[in-house]
């Protein structure tokens, strides 16, 4: 299994992000993201893989890949449609995606000992000052 790592530009919190792509998927379906490059490690990644979002500087939520296919000359990373927020932290900008080991991978907030309840903006932000 491997995952994927990818910034959401201009998206400011876990709640914009189910919003944009809820839009998106009703208006052409599956869910999915384009990019120029087809992951060449897409077995892999299809073996139980996510796409983990970067969100205002924060690894902050994860999709699960259920296909990769050909978009008119582009890859299209299909995803669940359910985002299962993550661990947060600190992820410096980059360009494109990269590949994410499992076992360097955040564990999902259902699983850690993160406080419950917070919402996103307030996780966010006790997480870039490094409180949580």
């Amino acid at each position: 299994m491997l995952h994927l790592i990818k910034l959401a530009v201009g998206v400011t919190d876990i709640a914009h992000l189910a919003a944009l792509q809820q839009g998106r998927a009703g208006r052409d379906p599956p869910l999915r993201h384009l990019t120029r490059s087809t992951p060449r490690r897409a077995a892999e990644i299809l073996d139980g893989g996510s796409l983990y979002w970067v969100i205002a500087g924060i690894l902050a939520v994860r999709q699960r890949v259920t296909a990769i296919t050909q978009d008119g000359g582009y890859a299209a990373l299909v995803f669940d449609p359910a985002l299962i927020p993550v661990e947060g932290r600190r992820t410096k900008p980059f360009q494109g995606w990269r590949y994410l080991q499992p076992q360097d991978a955040p564990a999902d907030l259902e699983h850690s000992a993160a406080p419950d309840g917070l919402p996103d903006a307030l996780r966010q932000q006790l997480q870039s000052l490094g409180l949580l």
